[in-house]
């Protein structure tokens, strides 16, 4: 029973999880019909349209961190669902580009905070031994909101004649307004009540809920232990915390630079490059977004027996492997089919790989004392590549139009990169309890 309230509280944080997958993908079913319904320019299309609500991502990624600490996990998160509801109703309901896009803002502020909060609620919830599983399943909700995304796109195309793009956008509200009330029903995290609050009595509580009595009353004098640490630690941004720092930067920096969030959100106008008709592209969509749940969920599966170090050597060659073929196969003007088995291939890799760990690893390798602001900084930096990218996109297809080989062979080589970075820096990090985690990652930062 006391093992299925921390698996309760955190499929219920980790739902913001599928609001963040539906919001930040469903724009790719609106992307055409809104470019013709405007008729913007490539470069105000993607920094308008396509990339601001990934600015408000980076937004709410970097200063997430701060209601975190300041009102608590549980408040932030309930906020979180409350942006992404006004953002699904703005968008559909705008009426130029930019209204529309101060929506997308909006709900972008809701995208970053929760890559903050959700995985950090989990993180200090969970136990050493199903901490890989259960934070997964915030990823795990992520892509399922990406499939629901592309599947409702498929459903409601044409379903409002040339407002059908109003629909996609508009029915994000209902999801949302069902995650606002149900996160009301968790509990606060014991590591935020004493670390914050100062507040052992309600620490306890909230443990004994989780665990044996007995177990409870250690884990919160190693709470409390790590709590006197905290009044002699030092801010983020010291020598103390380089080696967590540099890991969280290198891994949000290799997760955009695979080229993911390029595919995700402008994966039918890719197919359509490749020989498919718009309807067919939409349709192609969805089974990228099944590809992804089904490898999410092995990677769910394998991240606690495995380990995330495993997992990052697995995707890393299905990455490097996927794109130089998928390159290949623009350039030499291959089948569509074959492009297509290969983007799937990149799908699957990611799923396993980089999907399966980044909100795992970078909410686990920062200390309890800087582990909100950590979290921001990590997912922050995402989020800027991320931007970056997307706000490109339409400039480099443009740019690329007649064939985009040229994208891909760039994304494989990048990849070549991160397999150095896993091989050479990256550190595991399965099976250890937070406090013993931040002790083995600061030591080998000192090395």
């Amino acid at each position: 029973m006391k093992a299925s309230n921390i698996r309760n509280w955190s499929i219920t944080v980790a739902v913001s999880g599928f609001l963040f997958g539906f919001d930040t993908v469903v724009i790719s079913g609106a992307n055409q019909p809104i470019k013709l319904l405007w008729d913007t320019s490539p470069l105000f299309h993607g920094l308008f349209i396509m990339s601001m609500a990934l600015w408000g991502t980076v937004i709410g990624a970097l200063f997430g961190g701060w209601p975190c600490d300041k009102f608590g996990r549980k408040k932030t998160l309930f906020w979180i669902g409350v942006l992404y509801l006004v953002s699904a109703l703005g968008s559909a309901l705008a009426t130029d580009p930019y209204m529309f896009s101060f929506f997308r803002f909006v709900g972008g502020i809701g995208v970053g905070a929760s890559s903050v909060a959700a995985p950090i609620y989990i993180s200090e919830i969970t136990s050493a031994q199903n901490r890989g599983k259960l934070g997964m399943m915030y990823q795990f909700n992520i892509v399922f909101g990406i499939l629901i995304a592309y599947f409702s796109n498929f459903l409601l195309k044409d379903f409002g004649g040339t407002n059908d793009w109003r629909w996609m956008l508009g029915v994000e509200a209902i999801p949302a307004a069902v995650y606002s009330i149900l996160v009301l029903t968790v509990k606060e995290t014991p590591r935020w009540l004493i670390l914050k609050k100062n507040d052992a009595a309600e620490a306890l509580k909230v443990l004994e809920m989780s665990l044996p009595k007995e177990a409870a009353l250690q884990s919160l004098e190693e709470i409390k232990k790590d709590q006197l640490e905290v009044k002699k630690g030092d801010p983020l941004f010291s020598r103390k915390y380089s080696f967590p720092l540099l890991l969280a930067f290198l891994l949000a920096f290799f997760n955009q630079l695979s080229g993911i969030n390029f595919i995700l959100y402008y994966a039918p106008e890719i197919l359509e490059k490749a020989g498919l008709a718009a309807k067919e592209s939409l349709k192609n969509s969805v089974l990228i977004g099944v590809t992804n749940l089904v490898f999410t969920f092995v990677g769910m599966r394998l991240i606690d027996p495995f380990g995330r170090k495993q997992l990052m050597y697995i995707g890393s060659v299905g990455y490097i492997v996927s794109l130089a073929v998928v390159a290949w196969a623009f350039y030499t003007g291959a089948d569509s089919t074959l492009l297509l088995v290969f983007i799937m291939l990149f799908i699957a890799s990611h799923a396993i790989g980089q999907g399966a760990v980044i909100w795992v690893f970078i909410s686990e390798i920062f200390p309890n004392a800087v582990r909100a602001s950590g979290q921001s900084f990590g997912t922050g930096t995402h989020w800027v590549f991320a931007a970056l990218i997307t706000l490109l996109g339409p400039v480099f297809i443009d740019l690329f139009k007649e064939n985009p080989w040229p994208i891909f062979a760039f994304f494989s080589f990048m990849m070549v990169l991160q397999l150095l970075y896993v091989h050479f820096i990256m550190p595991e990090t399965k099976g250890l309890s937070l406090e013993d985690l931040e002790k083995k990652i600061l030591n080998r930062g000192k090395d």
